[in-house]
């Protein structure tokens, strides 16, 4: 099987090399390029692409990728919310992604997003650096006793669950499929009214899109903390500007952006940046981003590669799809 992969990172390379060096029946062409409908054509001979978060793979893209003869979309994360999956089953392409990897690699990331912000050790990290010692304005406060809600129980909402437990706070969680655990299952109104932290897990759909928006900022407590390492759409971003403007929203934590496409995964250090929404977001001292970074750690790369390329052997095989979408 031959494989185009978009959206191609260096760090990403080594993983998947070392997973097709004893198969040699796959093969793999790295594209730095983002699919879309005027990359796609970059996937001629090719029988499969392989996509990330950021990629567009909408009916025209797949009509593209049709007519090239590629009949397989390998999704190197979990999400598939950029796949029009009923253009892709028009077009009898198979589409495969990675369900799980190392959940508890996002959920530590939420953990370091909120004690960073709770105790401001980035801007401790600062001042230290200028030999400013002074503790006026560093004052933080206990993860111990908060009530955390958590918006979606799925892996990484069970492995928040796991570590915040850990802490000895108190832990809501608002999820229609939520079993019984170490945590107190709620509706999404009594979450949002009790929690001193909210964070966010759920996958992105026509329910879930701008989630969090005016009303929903209405029923927090004053100076609450938001974390989100899910979907950036889940968030209305102008909602969160109007919150932290009113000191409604106390801390903002950030590990995807609703139009992070066209920011994150590069270098713009030598550009001016043209998001004004994105540029006053972060010009707020209590919001905190990372560049989609959550899923950043070896052993989640070497899962996805591992489950990625499996998938292709698989598909290649005629076997069972394990991780099947489409």
């Amino acid at each position: 099987m031959n494989i185009a992969f978009f959206s191609t990172q260096k760090y990403e390379q080594p993983f998947f090399e070392y997973c097709i060096k004893n198969n040699p029946s796959i093969r793999i062409n790295y594209f730095e390029q983002t699919l879309n409908e005027q990359t796609a054509l970059l996937a001629k001979g090719f029988e499969a692409v392989c996509v990330f978060v950021n990629d567009t793979v909408n009916a025209v893209v797949i009509e593209q990728l049709a007519e090239l003869g590629v009949n397989t979309i390998l999704l190197r994360c979990a999400g598939f919310n950029n796949v029009d999956l009923i253009a892709a089953k028009a077009h009898n392409i198979k589409v495969l992604r990675v369900p799980a990897y190392s959940p508890e690699a996002v959920a530590e990331h939420c953990i370091a997003l909120m004690l960073t912000l709770s105790r401001k050790t980035h801007k401790a990290y600062n001042r230290v650096r200028e030999d400013n010692f002074d503790l006026n304005g560093l004052l933080g406060f206990n993860l111990h006793s908060k009530t955390v809600g958590i918006i979606g129980c799925g892996k990484i909402g069970l492995a928040l669950c796991n570590i915040l437990n850990g802490f000895g706070a108190n832990v809501l969680v608002c999820d229609p499929y939520a079993q019984p655990g170490n945590y107190i299952i709620t509706d999404l109104d009594s979450l949002l009214t009790q929690s001193d932290i909210i964070s966010l897990h759920c996958p992105l759909n026509e329910q879930t899109h701008h989630l969090i928006n005016d009303d929903a900022f209405n029923k927090m407590k004053p100076g609450v903390m938001l974390i989100n390492t899910s979907r950036g759409a889940l968030l209305n971003s102008k909602a969160c500007i109007n919150a932290l403007k009113t000191k409604k929203l106390g801390y903002l934590g950030l590990d995807v952006y609703e139009q992070e496409s066209e920011l994150f995964f590069k270098n713009h250090s030598d550009e001016i940046n043209q998001d004004d929404i994105f540029s006053r977001l972060v010009s707020f001292k209590n919001v905190l981003v990372t560049g989609h970074q959550g899923f950043f750690t070896q052993e989640a790369l070497t899962e996805i590669a591992n489950t990625t390329i499996q998938n292709a052997l698989e598909i290649n095989q005629g076997k069972l799809l394990t991780n099947e979408v489409l």
